[in-house]
């Protein structure tokens, strides 16, 4: 039962006396990238399951003693995916063994991109170490974010006034706001296409006579988007016809 002191629900459209303008606001912003990753993937090969995983355990060592050595420069080091997997001969009765392959893949995050080319360098010349990356980023909490949302805000509002403004009404009162996200279009994750680097892949190779010269990395500048939805109240339009002067 309906009482007199029940509050009348909001109409979901607009009045006559209070029309209602729907608009959306959006924002692109070009910033620079905060952070860099480069994957790495360290390889063995043996005659023996063994002899692949002592190689694969040094080499594995190694190369988080080279990445460790960059200190503060390196934010973050994990450790993913581990195999170790035997290779049949293609010759001859039964499953013959023929070798064993291990590899360990390693993710580095750096906000030190002065670093970066050198360290991405030094791991790209160790024996049977794959590099990939660099895959460049903002950080989830990036101030470019909040920058996006706030753009996309006050074009909504521009908008707005602008079609009562046309009308010959104002605005009244903010009804919705919703935030359909402001996300980087490069992923926080490792993207699906990095820029390559070179590895020394060649197995058993002799040690590089001298250090190989850091590589010149340019970052890649991220983009930035925010979209919002926003319905306003206005003041009734004024729609009398205008006469030609």
């Amino acid at each position: 039962m309906t009482t007199a002191d029940a509050p009348t629900p909001a109409a979901p459209y607009g009045t006559p006396e209070t029309p209602r303008v729907a608009v959306r606001g959006e924002a692109r912003l070009e910033v620079d990238p905060e952070i860099a990753r480069i994957g790495i993937a360290v390889s063995a090969r043996g005659t023996d399951r063994r002899t692949a995983l002592d190689d694969l355990t040094r080499r594995n060592g190694e190369v988080l003693a080279l990445v460790k050595s960059y200190g503060d420069a390196v934010e973050k080091l994990e450790t993913g995916a581990f195999s170790i997997s035997p290779e049949l001969s293609k010759h001859g009765r039964g499953e013959r063994i023929r070798a064993y392959h291990g590899r360990v893949h390693l993710t580095a995050e750096l906000a030190d991109f002065t670093a970066l080319g050198e360290l991405t360098t030094r791991l790209a010349d160790l024996e049977l170490t794959k590099v990939s990356g660099p895959w460049w980023a903002l950080r989830p909490d990036s101030p470019a974010h909040g920058d996006a949302r706030r753009q996309a805000v006050r074009e909504a509002v521009q908008r707005a006034r602008e079609y009562a403004e046309a009308l010959g009404a104002q605005l009244a009162a903010l009804v919705e706001l919703a935030d359909l996200g402001a996300e980087n279009t490069a992923a926080y994750g490792l993207p699906a296409a990095p820029g390559g680097l070179r590895s020394r892949s060649g197995y058993g190779a002799a040690e590089a006579a001298e250090a190989a010269p850091a590589l010149d990395l340019e970052p890649q500048r991220q983009t930035v988007y925010a979209q919002v939805n926003a319905r306003f109240t206005m003041t009734p339009p004024d729609l009398t016809p205008k006469k030609c002067s």
